[in-house]
């Protein structure tokens, strides 16, 4: 009991609520509802999803290549683009449903002791459910093009893994900071702009000026794309490891992820008994 005059001060159940056994199972159904919510009532579907990054790419791929010529010279520039876009996309989707996330969620919170972390988690979880079926139309437009498998190609499940720790990492960070302050909507907003034009996603780094190559492939997503170029599309362009100066650099951009992540995990896990209280 709380002695005469003291004030209690209500936490709700942590982040991940001592099970992760829950967690994965709230997630998975979270990330499944959000799925057959997304397509009630819609004739197409799933097709609505793959025609915006695909109608993107078709404004993009007609201006850079006829209009501007930026793609000129560049070996198989159309899947480097649709490529590029499809895993921008995915960082951008997560990490902006991710914002918002909690506090969409807001009824749900105040009503029911679940550990919190399967909010952004299913986020991230839905993502990725997309992320996979993009990856195919890609894949699509690989073959279409003539470009052979190589073993290189095994290079893109590390690849994604990372981007998908790192969406899923700054999503948490997101995700906790707006129950507080929300400032940190328009703010993400803008910054995921300059992130898109930040990173080799219209163009290839190897247009980029020498003087900037290698702070810009310290920049995670960056480095990704990078790599994904010379792994899966066209294995005469840079790799990420040379883009940067040398395979020791690709530190820099790790490090980035790890520390990200950890520090959106880190936040998260602090935020998580006040949210309810908070929102």
């Amino acid at each position: 009991m709380s002695a005469p005059g003291e004030v209690t001060t209500f936490r709700g159940p942590s982040a991940l609520g001592g099970d992760l056994r829950r967690v994965r199972s709230l997630t998975v159904v979270l990330a499944a509802t959000d799925f057959k919510v997304r397509f009630y009532g819609s004739v197409l579907g799933y097709v609505w999803t793959v025609a915006r990054p695909l109608m993107l790419f078709g404004v993009l791929y007609l201006v850079f290549t006829k209009v501007v010529r930026f793609g000129s010279g560049v070996p198989h520039y159309p899947v480097y683009l649709l490529s590029s876009l499809m895993l921008f996309s995915f960082f951008g989707e997560t990490t902006t449903r991710g914002v918002t996330s909690l506090v969409e969620r807001e009824s749900l919170l105040r009503k029911m002791r679940f550990p919190r972390m399967a909010i952004p988690l299913s986020v991230a979880l839905h993502a990725t459910f997309f992320l996979g079926l993009n990856l195919l139309v890609v894949f699509i437009f690989v073959f279409a093009n003539g470009i052979d498998p190589r073993w290189t190609w095994l290079e893109l499940i590390p690849l994604v893994g990372l981007l998908i720790v790192l969406a899923t990492g700054v999503s948490m960070l997101v995700s906790a900071l707006y129950v507080r302050y929300r400032d940190v909507q328009p703010i993400w907003e803008v910054t995921l702009q300059i992130l898109f034009y930040a990173s080799p996603v219209i163009y290839v780094v190897g247009t980029m000026p020498a003087s900037i190559r290698q702070e810009a492939v310290a920049n995670p997503i960056a480095a990704i794309l990078t790599q994904l170029r010379y792994a899966l599309i066209d294995p005469n362009a840079p790799s990420a490891g040379e883009a940067i100066g040398g395979a020791v650099y690709l530190l820099i951009p790790l490090a980035i992820v790890v520390v990200v992540s950890a520090l959106g995990l880190w936040i998260f896990m602090r935020e998580a008994p006040r949210i309810a209280e908070d929102l």
